[in-house]
């Protein structure tokens, strides 16, 4: 079901539409062919290139994601929306990390986490991505206050400033004391 260069957004809108369904029941192989053919009709369509990466990701083919997500990131007309662009900037993110560019990795959701920061998944992908190149307390730090600010456990909540707290200081032993 490819498009064919008709300009017509409907048959556009409607193909997204249709391989978007298909990946959400599961036909994620069928998606993604129809996906491909859509991005080879227009190559510069940001929603489309982003679709396509997602479904190289579920598909576990991050490799061949990459191209896609850096390609829609960079489209500018139109750019994706804000949520598309979050979802792309942490898919990509995370596809580096798996792939094994974790310096690659950090930058880019260092820099995502501090354009969203209300964005939790952010936070937590970029605590991997710290954890893979040995900046441990600065990942157990970011899960910490991640976990304070947003639990809703009971008990968490009880321990939510020691949390916070400790997220600052996270070298802190009481076992060293005189």
């Amino acid at each position: 079901m490819a498009i064919t260069g008709s300009g017509d957004s409907g048959n556009r809108d409607e193909a997204l539409a249709e391989a978007v369904r298909l990946r959400g029941a599961g036909e994620r192989e069928t998606a993604r062919q129809r996906l491909l053919a859509l991005s080879a009709d227009r190559p510069e369509d940001a929603e489309i290139a982003y679709q396509t990466a997602w479904a190289h990701d579920v598909l576990g083919l991050e490799r061949e994601a990459v191209p896609f997500y850096e390609r829609a990131l960079a489209a500018q007309d139109p750019p994706l929306t804000d949520d598309d662009r979050r979802g792309a900037l942490l898919g990509l993110g995370s596809t580096y990390r798996v792939l094994g560019a974790h310096e690659r990795a950090v930058a880019l959701l260092r820099e995502a986490a501090g354009a969203y920061p209300e964005d939790g998944a952010l936070r937590a992908f970029l605590a991997m991505a710290l954890h893979n190149t040995g900046a441990h307390e600065e990942a157990m730090r970011l899960l910490l206050v991640l976990l304070a600010d947003t639990s809703e456990d009971p008990s968490v909540r009880e321990y939510r400033a020691a949390l916070a707290h400790y997220a600052t200081d996270l070298s802190t032993d009481a076992s060293a004391a005189p």
